[in-house]
C-alpha cells in the first residue's frame, strides 16, 4: 500500500495515525498522550490533561471527538467506548 504522506512530519494539526481502547482508571496513565479522544457512547467524561489540569466534559453526544492531549481518563463519568488517538 502506498502512503503518500510517509515522508511528512507528524503534527498536532494532522490526522491521527494510531489509536487504542481506553478503560477509565483513576490510578493509571494512558499508554500514550492523546491528540484526541473519541467517545462512542456519550455522557460525562473526566480527564487529566498533559498540562496537569483535571477537567470534566458534561453532556457529550454519542460519537464526540475531543481534540485534547489527555494523559489519563478518570473513572468518574458515564461516557464509554472511549478511544485514544495519537
Amino acid at each position: 500500500m502506498t502512503d503518500r504522506f510517509s515522508t511528512r512530519a507528524s503534527s498536532l494539526e494532522g490526522p491521527a495515525s494510531a489509536g487504542f481502547a481506553i478503560v477509565p482508571d483513576d490510578g493509571a496513565d494512558l499508554v500514550a498522550v492523546t491528540r484526541a479522544l473519541y467517545v462512542g457512547t456519550g455522557g460525562t467524561l473526566a480527564v487529566r490533561l498533559a498540562g496537569g489540569d483535571a477537567i470534566t466534559f458534561h453532556n457529550l453526544p454519542d460519537g464526540a471527538l475531543l481534540p485534547v492531549r489527555a494523559v489519563r481518563v478518570l473513572e468518574t463519568g458515564t461516557a464509554s467506548q472511549i478511544v485514544g488517538l495519537y
